[in-house]
């Protein structure tokens, strides 16, 4: 009889469980079914969307990922990554003009472009600190003014008061820089970063799943054997279920030997990735990371208990401005073609369209939503013009799916976001009531 009431008190607890996560995640759970709708009517060879798909992933995840503590220190979306782009095509450009190719080059990009990142970072976060409230609109305005500077710097300063010659980087009149440098030269940075070393990305997937699978069995047995409560056997089950699902998928495409098995994943970058994803989530476990996250709560709160609200968003915004810039680097080592003055305009509107797909938000964020909204918004990017073709029998309306997607994605994202915080604060009135 116990037995019968246990488990009749379990069942509206999971239920509520996975109506909340339902609830929850309705942002991408719509775009994981318009994905899916995608994929089906491109009729695009999966191996071909599996291999864009996968290089456009770890071609945007850094920038992507500089977005999130910004957003947990109460900065909100930062539009000002833009600034910190800037600082890596300054290095690139550098770096170009004294011919260090290959990944000697690449780590020199990095270190040039650090100091850089930082004094605009800085800078940046003081004039954020001057308009509390209104961060956002504020890091889009400072990205316009600062590529009129950089604009002015590269056009007119180059060759005049900087001395720069080198007649592969210098317009025929012999001032400023041309409107696009070849990074797939002898002396260029194409691949630099990627070409390292590539492995099979279903192999990568095995081993990872079994490690994971192992890491959550043992982590659950020491929390049950030490009698933690604060245990959530129902996200356990949920990991540990996809674990062995990627298992299986992963080990059925190489033992049938389908042609998917010869994707492969450039390791080193991606190892660049998972570094700067345990670096948000074990920064968030040290005194910076948690007055990083009551900062972002309230700033009010956190003057009482003694936190330096201002240096700590200068902090906030130092780090994400300094990741903008190395992601930038990352990014145009895989085009291959640096647009000095326009690879780095769009790239604040395209990773936080990606970073909203995930089900972030302007005050919550983290790694995970991160990487799950560039696999959404890629693919989206990648399928949606064949299947705009295919549907409506016009390539021109699969243009057109391309610019909703890259724009009207954010307004379609906050939108569900406004409406989720509504409907959440109703429910507690509800409850309360």
């Amino acid at each position: 009889m116990a037995q019968v009431n246990q488990i009749k008190i379990a069942q509206p607890k999971l239920l509520v469980k996975i109506r909340r996560l339902l609830f929850d995640n309705s942002v991408p759970l719509l775009f994981i079914v318009i994905c899916l709708a995608g994929v089906y009517f491109s009729k695009l060879p999966l191996v071909f969307i599996l291999n864009t798909l996968l290089s456009r992933i770890t071609r945007n995840s850094f920038l992507v990922l500089a977005l999130v503590i910004p957003v947990i220190a109460g900065l909100g979306l930062n539009f000002g990554i833009v600034i910190g782009a800037m600082a890596g095509q300054f290095a690139i450009i550098i770096v170009t003009h004294y011919k260090i190719a290959g990944f000697p080059g690449f780590m020199m990009c990095l270190l040039l472009a650090t100091p850089i990142a930082i004094l605009f970072g800085i800078i940046t976060a003081m004039l954020l600190n001057r308009t509390k409230g209104q961060e956002m609109i504020t890091s889009m305005i400072a990205g316009f003014f600062a590529n009129g500077v950089y604009q002015f710097i590269l056009l007119f300063l180059v060759g005049t008061l900087i001395p720069i010659k080198n007649p592969d980087l210098v317009l025929s009149r012999g001032i400023g820089i041309r409107n696009t440098i070849d990074l797939a030269t002898e002396t260029g940075l194409k691949y630099a970063l990627d070409d390292v070393f590539k492995y099979p990305l279903f192999n990568v997937l095995v081993a990872i799943s079994i490690a994971l699978l192992i890491g959550l069995c043992i982590d659950y047995y020491l929390k049950r054997k030490k009698g933690y409560e604060g245990i959530d056997n129902f996200k356990f089950t949920t990991q540990i279920i996809i674990m062995i699902f990627v298992l299986a998928a992963s080990l059925y495409i190489i033992m049938t030997g389908s042609i998917l098995r010869t994707v492969k994943l450039p390791i080193v970058t991606s190892l660049f990735i998972a570094a700067l994803w345990s670096f948000n989530e074990l920064i968030m476990k040290t005194k910076l990371g948690q007055d990083f996250r009551t900062v972002g709560h309230d700033m009010e709160i956190a003057k009482i208990s003694g936190i330096n609200v201002e240096r700590t968003r200068i902090i906030a915004m130092v780090i994400s401005t300094v990741f903008a810039a190395w992601g930038q680097i990352i990014f145009l080592q895989n085009i291959g073609t640096l647009s000095t003055y326009g690879s780095h305009v769009q790239i604040a509107t395209f990773s936080i369209a990606a970073i909203l797909l995930g089900g972030a938000s302007v005050t919550k964020a983290t790694s995970g939503q991160a990487i799950l909204g560039i696999i959404l918004f890629h693919t989206l990017f990648i399928v949606s013009p064949k299947a705009g073709n295919n549907l409506f029998g016009d390539a021109q309306i699969g243009e057109f799916f391309r610019a909703f997607i890259s724009y009207g994605v954010i307004g379609v994202a906050l939108g569900l976001h406004a409406w989720n915080k509504r409907i959440q604060a109703m429910r507690k009135r509800l409850e309360i009531v």
